[in-house]
């Protein structure tokens, strides 16, 4: 059975496309199940949409949800349409995030770290000119955001928990045993991970993670979970069935989704 729980759509400000469009494109692909998780307004922000290219308006958060609500409802029968979010994880704000998401009845929160230390983990300039003592920092420090999202009990997922490999290949490269450390404490709180396909549209190519982090995520016991990460209609499911095969070779049994916050196993 096919799921995809990462999807975007027009409101972020960086993604083509109506939300309809993206439940249109998984009917087309055989997707039985699609998760909307659009990116979280910047609630903790005094400004409505502090940055329109990045995130929705708070004001306009509750038609998100109704609209996905009503979207729900016209293809029921044709797809299972769940409301998720992809939120960012600041840790001095998740008390402030935390409220909101509770106003609501939400399927399932992706939890993505975005920024470290103040800067986008996209951005190719924070590396120049840092010390392989200072990348290694870096790395750590990345890290250890995750693994405070992991404790919060917020999220259900973890997202792209390597895209800083995005714009700089290198990152894996950097030695730290944070990524095992992050595994454990992931496996622990018994959140997912999930591989999202959309590496590929970045410098880095592939997906994240890398399979040697599944690997390790698989010995660790951390279920993994699939997302393409669209932000055009035509990426949703995007190579669902090379990961899956990927999955299988490494040893995976199983993957999962989540309606309600209850986890859903699905065989592989």
């Amino acid at each position: 059975m096919k799921f995809d729980l990462h999807t975007h759509h027009n409101r972020c400000g960086h993604a083509d496309g109506s939300i309809e469009d993206y439940i249109k494109a998984a009917i087309e692909k055989g997707i039985k199940i699609i998760g909307i998780s659009d990116h979280s307004p910047y609630f903790a922000h005094p400004k409505d949409q502090a940055e329109p290219r990045i995130a929705m308006a708070k004001s306009e958060f509750p038609n998100y949800v109704n609209e996905i609500l009503k979207l729900k409802e016209k293809y029921n029968g044709q797809i299972e349409v769940l409301l998720g979010v992809e939120s960012d994880f600041f840790p001095e704000y998740a008390h402030i995030y935390q409220k909101e998401y509770k106003k609501y009845h939400l399927d399932y929160l992706i939890g993505s770290v975005h920024r470290v230390k103040g800067v986008s983990i996209f951005n190719k300039k924070r590396w120049h000119s840092l010390s392989d003592q200072e990348k290694i920092e870096q790395k750590d420090h990345y890290y250890e955001l995750i693994q405070q999202s992991a404790r919060t009990g917020m999220f259900q997922v973890l997202g792209h928990i390597d895209a800083m490999k995005g714009y700089y290949p290198e990152f894996s490269n950097i030695q730290t045993e944070s990524i095992d450390e992050t595994l454990k404490v992931i496996a622990e709180c018994e959140v997912a991970i999930e591989i999202n396909t959309s590496g590929k549209t970045k410098d880095v190519g592939g997906w994240y993670p890398s399979d040697d982090i599944l690997e390790k995520a698989l010995f660790y016991g951390v279920n993994v979970t699939f997302g393409s990460d669209a932000h055009v209609p035509d990426r949703v499911g995007d190579e669902w069935d090379l990961v899956a095969k990927r999955l299988k070779d490494i040893g995976f049994k199983s993957w999962v989704y989540f309606k309600q916050k209850q986890q859903m196993s699905v065989a592989l």
